[in-house]
């Protein structure tokens, strides 16, 4: 028998609280390896989100070793405690809301666990829109069709087909699950081979393509005042033998179009407020764009303080599966296995498939002749397939997205929810039953409409998270020291009911500090800085009061 992991002893079946789904993984069923481990991390890690957050870092003025160095950082932070929070997993063999019982209490786990379930159902919803989009694309290069701007019922038809394909996984159960995710890994990182090979041949060299990271720092219209003057710049994009992409440029204006010949230097102009701008050459012409007014004193202070608001972000970015990575380690053979698995999975994808969305956008402006501003660069692999014109290429490169969005939402957006929905009643809600309520509110949530503002709530509301991962590691390693009495999770009126009230007082305190602590900032100014570094402000403050409280028991 292995000693990392500890059976239940004594039969609490008929507990309200215990079913199958939430039950201890007997060490007889732990049937996934490091390997497993390592391919579901590649599985989530690989998604349009993680292509997207370098390219987006180099638009604020990060050159792009500085975003990968940040990204690689700020994973192997995370990695941390998603590893000190899967041992509870593999030990107990249960899931994060029935661990959860330990420091919240059997009522208040529901607080915690329902409140990422929900942020998970959202998250579900935008990937599975998303996923439908990738098959609405396929059905437009085999049909010929250029398919249609907004809302149309081809789009709805295939966002159907993909919520089904989704829940076909949910049904069949977790072992289908890491069938998914394992034969998806490879498929995953060979996409990403081929994408950075693809940049590299057209580009012809690594440091071609690299160099052009220089180019989209820079936004293609900017104001700057200068002696109570103000100043119009211009930035437009060059070829690979630095030759100007744009030749005109035209300030919008209600008078007419007014083209005339690019300039590299400033243009002084009268008015600051909505002044837009258009470039143009013989044979294509970019986007609208809106001139910023910006402020040219930068000191190293405030590059200081944009690698820590970037590092707070890209920790945050796991914020949610790292309170419940239980629900995946619990499969886990022994802790060897989950702490590989997690390290080797985590950090290197999330920094191999940053650098894809670097190195393929760097590339993109150079091998493709009709973007003249890095505003108009294919900063997302959907923009970027929509570039190619041959219908197998589309094809192909979607049926990758479907893979990988597919693999994503299954691990990241449908575990935690499934199992949280099934801790609010175990004996009526089994874990496909909480699957089948993920989709569904996927579905209320109407991502159609709320794919751009959603995205801002829920990263807001997965802030909320780190003051419950603080609460979970005290508890286990400082409270604890790591001995949960597995029997005692199942009982109505145990040592974890706290008294029958099923609350813990000192989890609630902390958790409601701890939260107050990381959102003040967004109201009151002054604070601005514990609301931009959130998740650390909660997690740490709640850690401590949380500790603190129960010490004095």
């Amino acid at each position: 028998m292995n000693k990392d992991i500890v059976e239940l002893q004594e039969d609490v079946s008929a507990s309200p609280l215990y079913s199958e789904d939430l039950a201890p993984v007997p060490s007889s069923q732990r049937t996934w390896s490091k390997w497993h481990l390592a391919a579901i991390w590649v599985g989530m890690a690989v998604c349009i989100p993680t292509y997207l957050l370098a390219s987006y870092m180099i638009k604020t003025g990060l050159n792009w070793y500085e975003a990968l160095i940040i990204i690689g950082l700020a994973n192997l932070i995370i990695t941390i405690p998603m590893v000190l929070n899967g041992h509870a997993g593999v030990k107990y063999g249960i899931p994060f809301p029935v661990i959860g019982r330990a420091a919240f209490g059997t009522k208040g786990v529901h607080l915690a666990s329902v409140t990422r379930g929900i942020i998970a159902c959202g998250w579900f919803g935008v990937q599975t829109w998303i996923g439908g989009l990738a098959i609405y694309a396929i059905f437009n290069a085999i049909t010929g069709s250029t398919g249609e701007l907004g809302l149309s019922i081809g789009k709805f038809v295939s966002f159907g087909i993909f919520w089904f394909i989704n829940m076909y996984f949910i049904w069949k159960g977790t072992e289908s699950i890491k069938w998914l995710e394992t034969y998806s890994a490879p498929i995953l990182v060979i996409m990403g081979i081929a994408l950075i090979y693809w940049s590299y041949a057209k580009a012809e060299g690594f440091s071609v393509v690299l160099d052009q990271s220089v180019q989209l720092e820079k936004t293609a219209a900017t104001i700057t005042e200068k002696d109570d003057k103000f100043y119009l710049n211009l930035n437009v994009l060059k070829s690979k033998e630095g030759q100007l992409k744009a030749t005109e440029y035209n300030i919008v204006s209600d008078e007419g179009t007014n083209w005339t010949s690019f300039t590299s230097e400033p243009i002084q102009i009268e008015n600051t407020e909505n002044v837009q701008v258009q470039f143009r050459n013989k044979d294509v012409e970019s986007s609208i764009v809106s001139a910023s007014l910006i402020n040219t004193d930068g000191n190293s202070e405030s590059k200081l303080w944009s690698y820590l608001l970037w590092l707070t972000a890209m920790v945050g970015f796991w914020a949610t599966m790292s309170i419940s990575i239980a629900d995946i380690t619990r499969y886990a053979a022994t802790q060897k296995d989950q702490i590989a698995g997690q390290f080797i999975g985590l950090p290197a994808t999330m920094m191999l498939y940053s650098f894809v969305g670097i190195f393929v956008t760097c590339a993109a402006i150079i091998n493709f002749k009709d973007i003249l501003i890095a505003d108009d660069a294919p900063w997302d692999p959907v923009s970027l397939i929509a570039k190619f014109k041959n219908p197998v290429v589309v094809i192909v490169a979607q049926i990758f997205m479907i893979i990988a969005t597919l693999s994503t939402n299954i691990a990241a957006n449908v575990i935690a929810p499934s199992n949280a929905f099934s801790n609010l009643w175990p004996k009526k809600i089994s874990f496909k039953k909480g699957g089948t309520i993920t989709g569904i509110i996927g579905i209320l949530i109407m991502p159609w409409w709320l794919l751009n503002e959603i995205s801002g709530f829920l990263i807001f509301v997965s802030g909320l998270l780190g003051p419950v991962l603080g609460i979970l590691i005290a508890d286990y390693y400082l409270v604890r020291n790591k001995k949960l009495e597995l029997a005692e999770l199942y009982k109505e009126d145990g040592i974890y009911s706290y008294n029958k009230t099923g609350f813990n007082k000192a989890a609630m305190i902390a958790l409601f500090i701890g939260v107050i602590a990381a959102l003040i900032g967004y109201w009151v100014p002054v604070l601005s800085f514990l609301y931009s570094l959130s998740w650390f402000t909660g997690f740490i403050i709640s850690f401590v009061l949380y500790y603190l409280l129960m010490k004095k028991k």
